[in-house]
């Protein structure tokens, strides 16, 4: 059965600004729906920006906040993202997405399920295939990173960030008191352990490791106690803040894979006419 090209992901973060990297390099028509405040620490590399500012540029990706569907069709002729205020997915119902991956992360199921669309997608704990989506992409760092799982769920939530070089718990910062956040060093600084990155309520956050600032809240976002804030790469390589990043990718391509997988086991053909104008794009 022939469908559209029309990929809706909830979510547009940095790891949800993967999937939508390789999505639209293929030629699908992607929209993605976020919160009226995301709390977007990696700023540099996540669509979701577009919300604060309005218009956001990732590598060779834009996004551009919408305000109703109605603006939507003009952002993707000017082969852009559109973002949509959208945290219970109502757009989709109008959209009729051939494909919804929720890329939310919030290690739980907030309302994705198998009637949204022919084929549907959840990356990380809280899904369960083929019960209420058809695929889950696995997002814990480690030997299965990716992998498209078509019975069961992820792996549970382990509560410790993925390690680099090392540090885990270590190079993430999260906010010592409830409050408003006001950044001292931002992304892209250099740092060294002991220093002082931020302040929530006038309460020092300091850094534990030496490296640069990968992620960093916005200024003025009201934080909760024990809230991540930001997240310091060890490694130290300033580019780094600016590129999508490896596991981001590493999510698309198992949602790329499961999409196809999918599509040829429910006989789903998608309109070839939009991936062969991706061909004409200057990459």
């Amino acid at each position: 059965m022939g469908t559209n090209n029309i990929v809706v992901v909830r979510g547009a973060g940095d790891l949800a600004t993967g999937v939508i990297y390789r999505l639209y390099k293929l030629g699908f028509k992607v929209v993605a729906l976020e919160i009226l405040k995301p709390s977007v620490i990696r700023r540099t590399v996540a669509l979701a920006s577009a919300v604060y500012q309005g218009v956001m540029q990732v590598e060779d990706l834009v996004g551009v906040l919408c305000h109703d569907i109605s603006e939507v069709l003009g952002v993707w002729r000017e082969d852009k993202i559109p973002i949509l205020i959208d945290p219970d997915g109502k757009s989709i119902a109008q959209l009729k997405p051939a494909i919804v991956v929720d890329a939310i992360l919030a290690k739980k199921n907030l309302g994705t399920n198998k009637n949204m669309a022919p084929i549907v997608i959840g990356l990380g704990p809280g899904f369960i295939a083929p019960l209420d989506v058809d695929a889950v992409i696995e997002t814990n760092r480690g030997h299965f990173l990716g992998r498209v799982i078509t019975t069961g769920k992820a792996q549970e939530n382990t509560g410790e960030p993925g390690k680099i070089v090392g540090f885990g718990k270590e190079r993430v910062l999260k906010s010592p008191v409830r409050g408003l956040v006001r950044i001292r060093k931002d992304i892209g600084e250099m740092v060294e352990k002991g220093e002082v990155l931020a302040e929530v309520q006038g309460v020092p956050v300091v850094a534990t490791i030496s490296g640069v600032v990968r992620g960093m809240i916005y200024e003025g976002y009201r934080v909760a106690k024990g809230m991540k804030m930001g997240d310091i790469d060890p490694r130290g390589h300033q580019e780094y803040c600016y590129f999508i990043s490896d596991k981001a990718l590493s999510l698309a391509g198992g949602v790329v894979q499961a999409v196809f997988m999918i599509a040829r086991k429910k006989g789903i053909e998608f309109d070839e006419k939009a991936f062969n104008d991706c061909l004409s794009r200057k990459y």
